[in-house]
């Protein structure tokens, strides 16, 4: 049984071991220390344990006799593997469940696209509950649009339609989850005078400011240094905080309702051992009231007394580099407000942006999939975007960009002479830097494929590398089919 986040695990656990008992079932993932899982293998190794629960890695776990798989919320990016080696838990499941003769059950309210479109073709058999556990009804879901607060002098974090309904919600005792898929307290810091904003010296993006440390912080190479108050560019002390992050909304909840207990979910609150375990269960036991998170908090979670949910920002996976913007932002904002209203409470689900009319944000308020389905797939039909074709990206990084440039070159070059020589249906695009040019001291270039991976494409990219890597040169090249960033 696979799940796309540790945090997920343990309330997957305690739902197996009331149906089954606690001897029957092992847990796989990364945060268990080296001896821990040691242990556990060894008990599914020996048939001691015969329900494996885990996160990706678990579908290596050396089960004998499998009977079964079963992959929960099967669109989630967290099953492709972005490190070496870069395999999707999703295809290898399939691979598994095709050479044991065994069933492979996909679970999600917002199913990926590529796996709906297989279900519509019938090459897979599609299962519809229509009934929301406990039978509880769908929340009552608004969208705000932020253009009109604005217009209408109001410059917080919070409409004023998520104030009063926060507002309401702690009168009635009843708990809130806020969800902004950024963390840190402001995104990016900026001279006002010069222009100047604060860089990673190792990468090519903004450091991000974290007010409790008052560091700035790279969130790709985990560079930080101390914060900046002088311009080193122009000397000026008009530096100014720009972007909001999960620090800054905790901290504009705690002044705006200092009565309320809050408690927040990220990257950087949940590094130690077990932490994403105690956050939720303080969040739930200890009926802390309003929960602040990052995509963590999205997915699956059942906390009965949650009433509210607020998304802050819902444009942000609508303004990304990624032929799946549209899908990811109707899928998080329809997780999100499945938060809400679980058990016998009326749910509300508050989302704010600047694209009201975006279809992806109006599929996501009705909370019909088929309909999104269906304007999605033409779109992608017509761009011909997965699962359509597949993309193939092959990424170029090196320390020199000068050779980095001229190796993607000759890639290009040679891949295009092999499309001819294989006579393969396959379109190579121009390389270029990737949107993220620069992490680690590794520039970065990419060369996007578009077509159908076969063997025959296998085999050409292959003869590719070969030519490539007969020339002495440091730079690296990673081959990714439908990669679950393009960045």
């Amino acid at each position: 049984m696979l799940v796309p986040e540790i945090s997920l695990t343990p309330q997957m656990v305690d739902r197996f071991i009331a149906r089954f008992g606690q001897e029957q079932i092992a847990v796989l993932h990364s945060k268990l220390s080296l001896g821990e899982r040691y242990d556990q293998w060894q008990r599914i190794k020996k048939n001691e344990a015969r329900i494996v629960i885990g996160a990706r890695s678990a579908i290596f776990a050396p089960v004998g006799n499998l009977g079964l798989l079963i992959i929960d919320e099967e669109h989630d990016d967290s099953y492709k593997s972005e490190m070496t080696p870069r395999y999707h838990a999703k295809e290898v499941a399939r691979k598994i469940a095709i050479e044991r003769q065994i069933p492979l059950v996909l679970g999600s309210a917002t199913p990926d696209l590529a796996t709906f479109y297989k279900a519509k073709r019938d090459e897979i058999k599609m299962l519809t509950l229509t009934k929301r556990a406990n039978s509880s009804s769908l929340p009552e879901v608004e969208i705000v649009d932020l253009r009109e607060e604005l217009a209408n002098g109001n410059k917080t974090m919070l409409s004023r339609k998520l104030y009063d309904e926060i507002k309401t919600n702690l009168e009635n005792k009843h708990q809130t989850i806020l969800f902004l898929n950024r963390r840190g307290f402001s995104t990016f810091v900026m001279c006002r005078d010069c222009g100047y904003t604060v860089k990673c010296k190792n990468c090519d993006i903004t450091l991000t400011y974290h007010m409790k440390e008052n560091k700035l912080k790279c969130h790709y190479c985990g560079y930080e240094q101390e914060n900046v108050n002088i311009c080193p560019e122009c000397g000026s002390n008009k530096i100014k905080y720009f972007g909001t992050g999960t620090q800054k909304l905790e901290a504009q909840i705690q002044k705006i309702f200092p009565e309320a207990t809050t408690i927040r979910m990220d990257v950087d609150t949940v590094s130690k051992k077990n932490s994403h375990e105690e956050i939720l269960n303080r969040f739930k036991n200890e009926n802390i009231d309003i929960l602040i998170g990052t995509q963590m908090v999205v997915k699956g979670h059942h906390f009965p007394n949650v009433t509210l949910v607020g998304v802050v920002a819902a444009d942000g996976s609508l303004n990304i580099d990624d032929y799946r913007a549209n899908e990811r932002t109707f899928q998080i904002l329809t997780q999100v407000a499945g938060r809400a209203g679980r058990e016998n409470l009326q749910g509300k689900v508050i989302i704010q942006t600047y694209n009201p009319d975006h279809f992806s944000i109006e599929c996501a308020k009705k909370q019909n999939y088929n309909e999104f389905y269906t304007i999605e797939e033409n779109l992608r039909r017509q761009l011909k975007y997965p699962p359509f074709c597949d993309i193939i990206v092959i990424g170029i990084s090196g320390e020199n960009e000068e050779e980095v440039g001229k190796i993607s070159n000759f890639l290009y070059e040679q891949t295009n002479l092999k499309i001819k020589q294989f006579n393969a249906d396959l379109v190579a695009y121009i390389p270029k830097p990737a949107p993220i040019d620069k992490i680690k001291n590794k520039h970065r270039w990419r060369i996007i494929l578009k077509g159908d991976f076969d063997d025959t494409v296998n085999e050409l990219i292959q003869e590719v590398l070969k030519d490539v890597y007969a020339k002495p040169n440091k730079t690296r090249i990673v081959v990714d089919v439908n990669p679950s960033s393009m960045m």
